[in-house]
């Protein structure tokens, strides 16, 4: 019985086409045509997943990137607090060396203990001096030539010969360099 339904269908298509004016006639090869020239629908859904696919990908990559810029923000975020509380650091600094030379010895240790406090807190935030000593190489990435002097002796000539301020990094970022002295 079905075939005898498409037998039909097959027969009144021809008869179709027999009857048909060249208009028609046109029209149904033209239909074809654009039958033909439509993409089908496995093609369709591939390339609506293949769409998906990378739409997924570059929203990753948008969460991934986010992430890591709010992760740089709550890290770096106190670097101007850090760099206005390096001067005072380094007062505390000069203040020890003149107590030591002529000082109290209590006062000395007074002064001591509040600037180890300070300098352990601002370690626990991330802060950490740069080690620096004279006869090192010098490190572009780390030092700041404030002068060139001739070297006192063979082994200094392009080297660390004098260290005139300290250099503090905030995590893995140079806040501050350290201000040498070059050996020509």
């Amino acid at each position: 019985m079905i075939e005898n339904n498409n037998n039909d269908k097959d027969l009144e298509k021809d008869t179709l086409n027999e009857t048909s004016t060249p208009e028609e006639t046109q029209r149904q090869a033209e239909e074809e045509n654009l039958a033909e020239e439509k993409p089908s629908l496995e093609e369709l859904l591939a390339e609506e997943k293949d769409r998906y696919i990378r739409l997924y990908a570059e929203f990753e990559n948008y969460k991934k990137r986010t992430a890591k810029e709010r992760n740089e923000f709550f890290l770096y975020a106190n670097q101007d607090m850090m760099i206005s509380m390096l001067g005072v650091l380094d007062d505390f600094e000069r203040a020890l060396k003149e107590l030591s030379k002529n000082g109290n010895e209590n006062d000395l240790k007074g002064v001591e203990l509040i600037y180890q406090k300070l300098k352990n807190k601002l370690t626990e935030k991330g802060l950490k001096p740069i080690e620096v000593n004279p006869g090192d190489s010098f490190d572009v990435d780390l030092h700041e030539a404030i002068t060139q002097i001739p070297a006192p002796s063979d082994d200094l000539k392009n080297k660390i010969v004098d260290i005139i301020e300290k250099g503090y990094m905030l995590h893995d970022k140079v806040i501050r360099f350290t201000k040498v002295v070059i050996g020509q």
